[in-house]
Formats: C-alpha cells, structure tokens, sequence
C-alpha cells in the first residue's frame, strides 16, 4: 500500500516547488506558533519549527508521509520575519540592500504511523544587488513583501532583487528540493532527481545535488 503524502505549508511557492518531484500529494496549512526561542539557534529553530507543522498535520493525517519546512532569512544575527506594514517592509530591504545574508530551512519527512523521521537543514548565501528607493516603492507597491520573511522573493521578476546566490536557489524560495529527494529516498519512494525540473522551473543551475549526505 502506499502512503499518502501531505505536504504541510500554507505557501503556494512550496507547492509549486514539490509539485516538480511529480509526486501525488496534497496540502494542510499547519497552525503553529512560529516564534523562535530567546538563544535559540537558527538552523535549530528552522528545525524545530518544520518538526512541529509536521506533527500538528499527523494528528489527522495518521497514515501519511508528512513533509514540513520552515525558512528562516538571517541577517547577521538577526532573523528578518515578514513585513508587518510598509514602513517595515521598507527598512527590511533598505538593510538586506547591497549586502549578503543567509537563507535557512528545516525539512522534516515524517512517517505519522510508525513516528521515523527524517530532517535536512539547507543553508544558502544571498547577495542582494543595489536596488533603488524608487524600486522599493514599486515592489511595496505591488503588495509583495508582506508573505515573505525578509520581504522578497528571489524568483520576482520586476524587482529581481538578488544579485547572485551560493547554495541552494530553491532553498530560497522556501523548499530546497534536493535535500528533500534526499530524505524521501530514505523513507523508500521511488523517485527521480529533481534536479532537470528543478532548473527548468527555476531558470537556475543546480549548485545543491552534489553536496554530501
């Protein structure tokens, strides 16, 4: 028999990332408090983050494989959430402008009925090019910062606010997808590289599928 899959996330780019693995699966937004722990690490709380929307989505969800993620955007040593207003939205890319930063996220593939889980933290470098007040204003304008932590999206075309990345592209758009196939090979599905999809839909090369296990 095979289990069903449940991807747990709210964000439609996820959706449109794991849909690329040619999986059948379907979708629970989980309701998690996302606040990170005073001192707590961030690959930690990217982790512990994920582990919880996949264990909120087993409770109902007992016989499926539950895939989880949590992306965090790291400046420094701050975590840069999403944009509660303009005026925030607009400090948020005013500092990130011209400067490199980190992407994070935790994947979780849980097996609900047997409890195995499995967990990959990817970890890319981000160089913001020196966007302009005046495009700033256009993308507020748009209203496209205000579901995204660090209130952008590499893959806008418009504002196209990244200049180059080291890592994973698709990390950064909220679900590493290599690391992913990873853990789902691990848990038994037959699967292929998502990695020719992956550039397709991307319109980046790969940098992800050879890093180590």
């Amino acid at each position: 028999m095979v289990k069903p899959i449940v991807l747990a996330s709210s964000s439609p780019r996820r959706r449109e990332l794991f849909a690329l693995l040619g999986l059948p699966f379907q979708v629970v937004d989980p309701q998690v408090d996302e606040t990170p722990l005073e001192g707590e690490k961030p690959k930690s709380t990217a982790l512990r983050l994920a582990f919880a929307k996949a264990q909120e989505v087993s409770m109902s969800h007992p016989e499926a494989i539950i895939v989880a993620a949590d992306t965090l955007v790291i400046s420094g040593e701050k975590i840069l959430g999403k944009p509660g207003d303009g005026d925030e939205a607009v400090a948020i890319l005013k500092a990130l402008r011209g400067k490199k930063h980190r992407v994070i996220s935790g994947v979780i593939v849980l097996d609900a009925a047997t409890g195995e889980k499995r967990e990959e933290v990817a970890d890319t470098r981000v160089w913001m090019r020196d966007y302009s007040q005046e495009e700033i204003a256009r993308y507020i304008g748009r209203g496209e910062p205000f579901d995204k932590a660090g209130g952008y999206a590499i893959q806008d075309k418009e504002f196209r606010p990244v200049a180059r990345v080291k890592g994973c592209y698709a990390n950064v758009m909220g679900l590493p997808l290599c690391h992913l196939y990873r853990e789902l090979r691990k848990m038994g599905l037959s699967i292929e590289p998502p990695i020719e999809a992956c550039q397709v839909f991307t319109g980046e090369e790969c940098q992800a599928f050879g890093e180590p296990l």
